[in-house]
């Protein structure tokens, strides 16, 4: 995004410690190896985080982890109380202050934060953790600096920012990034070998797939005196369709994700489903469902049938189902049933350290070079065109929701109240996605 203000001056940024008052896609077929691009003369990869909520600061904790050589040498956050938390967290900790080299001199807020943050660092890579809305703007930003890029999941929540950050993934290849995702599955060991036995014909040809993700709701934030509509909703991103894209796109794109996946990253025809919102309460959680089932096709006439919901006292269970013409599978299991029978029997390691710890030693050269982009645009697709068939009750093809002029970007960026966008509750039948 465009800068809007000079909130986060240099100054402001010094004094925000001292006072306190603040606190409160896959390997490239060439497989060509990059030589330690933009890393540091002494080894270090200088590494700077966007977004310094749960996830970013777990991602944070996962890079750390997953390679020594890496340091975190700068912060970026809307907000400046999380960019004062993370700091008196990570500075102080027993592991990780040795490498936690960020102080206030090199934190940033505001709604230009990354951009900001690439203009005032020396950095080799970045991490972009912060609510899906904002994913094309980070990405762009980091690509043209030659950044390699850690990108949470998922990277929009429209179609316009899907074709926004297909061309950043495009122009990174140009330029010799890597880009690995936050779509954590692909770098679990054990459902990597599952998959492997499924793409290697272990129970015959896929019929088809049951991807389910029925949990809880997740967590809410009450409105505080004195605060907009556009700072609460960005507050409570994760109620708001324009900042989260719904949980169906958010959370659901895990599962779906893996059902592409098995199909070597075909993505489906079509798609038609139903969903609402039952239990929501309209003060603390925006406009977003709370249920959605959704039947994807394929062009070979294989489906998936995909369920979440986010309901209280009720059954829980993720897992991702496989149908085969010779057999079954549970890939969350680690397990195929039929005449092959197998389990996995392999070490169990954080797929979230594995998929830093295989970043940074593309960085280093010591693998080939990465870029997850094509199959987590198309996931993000995925997660898209089911949430706007329940949304709308209508039949959507891949081609029109990849084609889609939907554009979920506010007219502006400022704590104001007029610039919050509208938070009505899609009403199937009546609501339609726009189509090019």
């Amino acid at each position: 995004m465009k800068p809007q203000d000079d909130k986060s001056s240099r100054e402001a940024r010094r004094n925000f410690l001292k006072t306190g008052a603040l606190a409160g896609s896959s390997l490239l077929a060439a497989g060509s190896i990059v030589g330690r691009a933009h890393a540091s003369e002494n080894g270090q990869i200088r590494v700077g985080v966007v977004g310094c909520g749960g996830r970013g600061k777990g991602a944070l904790t996962n890079a750390l982890d997953a390679n020594p050589d890496v340091h975190i040498v700068a912060l970026a956050d809307l907000f400046a109380d999380r960019l004062h938390e993370t700091v008196v967290s990570f500075s102080k900790h027993k592991k990780y202050s040795e490498r936690f080299d960020a102080t206030a001199e090199n934190c940033y807020d505001g709604f230009d934060c990354c951009e900001k943050m690439i203009a005032e660092n020396k950095l080799d890579a970045i991490i972009l953790a912060s609510p899906p809305h904002y994913r094309p703007d980070h990405l762009e930003a980091a690509i043209n600096a030659g950044l390699h890029v850690f990108c949470e999941k998922p990277v929009a929540t429209d179609p316009v920012g899907v074709r926004r950050v297909r061309a950043a993934c495009e122009l990174a290849d140009k330029k010799g990034l890597n880009i690995v995702s936050g779509l954590c599955w692909r770098y679990d060991a054990g459902v990597r070998a599952t998959v492997e036995q499924v793409m290697n014909g272990a129970i015959g040809d896929i019929v088809t797939t049951q991807a389910d993700y029925l949990t809880g709701p997740v967590w809410t934030k009450s409105k505080q005196p004195g605060e907009s509509e556009m700072e609460y909703q960005c507050r409570n991103w994760y109620y708001y369709t324009w900042l989260s894209g719904d949980h169906v796109l958010e959370q659901f794109i895990h599962s779906l994700d893996k059902a592409i996946w098995i199909r070597g990253d075909v993505p489906p025809a079509k798609a038609y489903g139903t969903g609402g919102r039952e239990l929501r309460d309209d003060l603390t959680q925006g406009n977003i469902f709370d249920h959605f089932s959704i039947c994807y096709e394929w062009a070979d006439g294989t489906r998936t049938f995909a369920t979440t919901r986010q309901y209280r006292g009720c059954m829980n269970q993720t897992e991702d189902f496989i149908f085969g013409s010779e057999g079954t599978s549970k890939l969350l299991a680690h397990t195929i049933d039929g005449p092959k029978p197998w389990q996995f029997k392999g070490d169990k390691i954080s797929m979230y350290v594995q998929e830093h710890k295989e970043l940074y030693e593309a960085i280093q050269g010591k693998r080939p070079r990465i870029n997850n982009g094509g199959y987590m645009c198309d996931s993000t697709l995925m997660g898209i065109l089911g949430r706007e068939v329940c949304y709308s009750g209508q039949e959507i093809s891949w081609e029109q929701v990849v084609n889609s002029p939907q554009d979920l970007r506010p007219a502006k960026y400022e704590f104001a109240d007029e610039y919050a966008p509208p938070s009505e509750v899609p009403h199937p039948g009546r609501y339609r996605m726009p189509l090019a």
